[in-house]
């Protein structure tokens, strides 16, 4: 059970409200902070959607839902039927000014009363849907809006969303989410890397080889194959997600963990990449799309046929190689990959130490593999130290790798919190640590685009790779023809 203190009285308003986002990760969220006594009793969430329900409709609709998406040790009567009677509905469009009325019923004045506008809907509607809410007296001083990835296509859109959501809110009001900041693993990278005197004298160019940051799905792209198409990785992943880690990894460490202090140091990260120039788009990235294959325990068919598109050249596995150039990193490639339909669903990020510089064992028999700190952020959250060993026995010295092993949910006797649990509060908090600020957003867009463009302009589409594998064999020439190969260990 929780200890966290309540927060103060608000009321969310979750556009999409019936979307996939809401009814897997949102509302599940929220209930799981209403079991443990964040929410205040005044508290409400209010959806709004298309769906045209009512709110008996839907609070029949979440009630069934969160059957599916929360584990059965968690469901209580007694705190559903509390969390359903929070639940509000209006049926609005979005886009449509004078189709407003059943929300502003909804939110009389409150002046005293923290609002957060959680937009679960397609970028585009970002824009309007704020001006509407100013033009409807619904913002005030204590208004937050969340704005879910991705933002914007390029650095233009980007631009444009972040001009018209910031003509209504103010930027410490505005809150964009990346779920990857709130995983228990991300936000213990921080404390293992700063309140550990042992490894940040060694987190530099001087004892570390490369790093690496893989997330890797087995599912295929499943029902999201159209709007998926119009994205592909580097846009869904890329921009935000491993770019948000390799930025926690990279950082310097700031005067203290605080509101800005993160934010600063991670801008200096997105700052200190090398440019991609058409050159590194064509030797340091690799774009790749899944083929019919073995996955999940049988057939599986390819991106082409799950998207509908036989021509679709949209990537669903990307590798780059980066390079961050400041004092600290000079010389040390970051090898950043994802894709989907992979052997298996891992996300972790490898610090490769260097080897030894000199073999002071020169009889010894086995493996002397230089040191690697493995972090795992899913599905087993945890920390693997890997070293060598001399394996027990009188003949002679015998050497094996093992490893030290941290596993979180092992430690502390009981599983780590959905990453949205613990964002969605911080948001009612107003404290912006884990989100990423705008000229954050547009420094990653700024690296990005010339990728994006490259491999548009590119006649070669993606490298294919069979469904169930570890993507495209030009991935692992990326990384081998430095010398080095990809971490595919088993999770702690």
């Amino acid at each position: 059970m929780s200890t966290a203190k309540p927060v103060a009285p608000c009321d969310f308003v979750v556009f999409g409200g019936t979307g996939d986002l809401a009814v897997r990760k949102l509302l599940p969220a929220l209930y799981l902070r209403d079991r443990d006594g964040q929410l205040p009793a005044t508290s409400r969430i209010i959806a709004t959607s298309r769906a045209g329900l009512d709110i008996a409709g839907y609070r029949d609709k979440v009630r069934g839902e969160l059957g599916r998406f929360v584990p059965d040790a968690s469901l209580d009567d007694a705190i559903v039927a509390r969390f359903l009677a929070r639940l509000e509905y209006a049926s609005i469009d979005f886009a449509d000014a004078d189709d407003w009325s059943e929300l502003t019923d909804l939110l009389p004045a409150d002046p005293g009363k923290i609002r957060v506008f959680y937009l679960a809907c397609a970028p585009a509607l970002f824009g309007p849907i704020c001006t509407h809410l100013a033009t409807h007296g619904l913002v005030d001083d204590q208004s937050r809006v969340v704005l879910e990835k991705p933002i914007g296509r390029d650095l233009a859109s980007a631009r444009a969303i972040n001009d018209a959501v910031g003509a209504v809110f103010d930027e410490s009001q505005i809150f964009r989410i990346d779920h990857y900041l709130g995983k228990e693993s991300v936000q213990n990278l921080l404390v293992t890397r700063f309140a550990n005197t042992f490894l940040e004298p060694l987190w530099n160019s001087s004892w570390v080889d490369h790093v690496q940051i893989t997330v890797s799905e087995s599912l295929g792209v499943g029902t999201r194959g159209g709007y998926y198409d119009n994205s592909g990785a580097l846009r869904d992943m890329v921009q935000n997600h491993l770019l948000q880690v390799l930025c926690l990894v990279a950082m310097e460490p700031p005067t203290y963990v605080g509101r800005e202090t993160v934010r600063d140091e991670k801008l200096k990260v997105l700052q200190a990449l090398k440019p991609m120039t058409p050159d590194d788009v064509a030797h340091s990235t690799v774009a790749g799309q899944y083929t019919a294959g073995l996955a999940e325990g049988g057939a599986v068919l390819g991106y082409k046929d799950d998207a509908e598109n036989v021509a679709s050249r949209t990537e669903t596995f990307v590798a780059i190689k980066a390079d961050v150039r400041n004092w600290r990193w000079a010389g040390v490639p970051f090898y950043i990959r994802t894709g989907k339909r992979m052997e298996r669903r891992s996300s972790e990020i490898v610090i490769q130490f260097k080897p030894v510089p000199h073999p002071m064992f020169p009889d010894s028999e086995g493996s002397n593999e230089p040191n690697k700190l493995v972090i795992q952020l899913q599905p087993n959250e945890g920390i693997r130290l890997h070293m060598t060993a001399k394996e027990p026995g009188p003949a002679g010295t015998r050497m094996r790798p093992v490893s030290l092993d941290l596993n979180y949910t092992e430690a502390f006797h009981r599983p780590s919190p959905d990453a949205y649990e613990r964002l969605l509060m911080d948001v009612v908090q107003g404290n912006p640590t884990l989100f990423m600020r705008r000229d954050e957003v547009e420094a990653a867009w700024a690296w990005v685009e010339p990728i994006l463009v490259g491999w548009q302009q590119s006649e070669r589409g993606p490298r294919r790779y069979p469904a169930g594998t570890n993507g495209p064999t030009d991935a692992t020439t990326l990384i081998e023809r430095d010398g080095r190969t990809w971490h595919e260990g088993a999770t702690p």
